[in-house]
């Protein structure tokens, strides 16, 4: 089969020039979309038993793509959620190669109409107040590697950044000196700049201090003890190190599946129990849709429900509770007060 030169046109024009110059996304957006192409690619050579150099694009049908997804999850064991992430992707793709090339726009409306698979949604885990105090509280801090733990896991609770915003955290970024602040590049590179407690600033300011960086740099603020870039699976690693010490004397963290992304929901709540407007939330949170932020405003009026009723049993048939139980009253009033979240110094 002749080489066909418009699909190595095509995917050199999506990552040179649409996903890097006209939609500037991340490193990571494009990593997760080469890692898709790369898969995807693959599997058609294999299956077409042609090289990748020699596929044709007329050979990349739906039907190819939805065997590709099937494979994904009975082949490699990929969840559906997973799958919807590398169909998102291939979307993209052909939506791109459909604009740019008349002759395939047919095919790629077909692959690009490919529903994705319904999911359910995760139980959003997240620590109480005493619980994350509980987690920051066993880190060394009279180590290096302690001292950067601890301020990396607090500046993500903090923040409620997600943990690819985290590790690429520039010092530049940063300012630590009047009205601390920090700019968080997120998802499409969308910027939004967040306040810091000063206790936060000044564990920065430290943390930078001992590594000798200027803070108007781009250095990153938070690295590996080889001075390499921190990963997501060394941040991973070293969340689950505190979290397994923890679980070891604390029985309500040993019975949650906690993970970078539950820093994230942990601050989306305390801020929610402590009376923050959701909108307010998605701001801080870097959300592109309210509907995300309104499921922890759902969580928590359904957490204030099951507290209601589980004293069902304990009310008077003959006496609304209101007239006769004040301290049970005090104790209702109280569920909707608002309640700082941890500050961890």
């Amino acid at each position: 089969m002749a080489s066909d030169n418009r699909l190595s046109r095509h995917v050199h024009g999506f990552f040179h020039e649409y996903l890097t110059s006209q939609r500037n996304v991340s490193p990571h957006t494009v990593f997760s979309y080469r890692d898709t192409l790369k898969l995807f690619l693959s599997y058609a050579s294999q299956q077409l038993s042609t090289p990748v150099v020699d596929l044709n694009l007329e050979a990349l049908t739906p039907d190819l793509v939805l065997r590709f997804l099937n494979h994904l999850e009975t082949e490699r064991s990929n969840t559906a959620a997973t799958r919807n992430v590398r169909l998102a992707a291939l979307h993209v793709f052909f939506r791109y190669v459909g604009a740019h090339d008349p002759l395939s726009f047919d095919n790629c409306q077909r692959i690009v109409s490919i529903p994705k698979k319904r999911t359910t949604t995760p139980a959003t885990d997240y620590l109480e107040r005493e619980e994350i105090e509980d987690v920051l509280a066993r880190i060394n801090r009279q180590t290096p590697a302690g001292r950067r733990d601890y301020a990396m896991l607090a500046f993500t609770y903090q923040t409620g950044a997600r943990v690819q915003e985290v590790v690429g955290l520039r010092a530049c970024d940063l300012q630590l000196d009047s009205l601390p602040q920090v700019r968080i590049w997120g998802k499409g590179r969308k910027e939004r700049v967040l306040p810091l407690w000063n206790q936060m600033a000044a564990l920065l300011r430290a943390l930078l201090e001992e590594r000798n960086v200027d803070p108007r740099s781009s250095q990153l603020v938070f690295v590996n003890m080889r001075g390499r870039p921190m990963t997501r699976w060394g941040f991973r690693h070293i969340l689950q190190k505190y979290v397994s010490a923890a679980k070891r004397e604390r029985t309500s963290v040993a019975n949650k599946r906690v993970h970078p992304h539950s820093l994230r929901h942990t601050l989306a709540m305390h801020m929610l129990q402590a009376g923050a407007d959701p909108n307010a939330i998605r701001d801080v949170l870097g959300h592109a849709s309210s509907e995300t932020t309104w499921r922890y405003a759902r969580i928590n009026i359904e957490m204030k429900r099951k507290a209601i009723e589980s004293h069902k049993s304990d009310a008077p048939q003959e006496t609304p509770v209101w007239r006769k139980d004040q301290n049970l009253l005090t104790y209702l009033e109280s569920l909707g007060k608002c309640r700082d979240y941890v500050k961890p110094i």
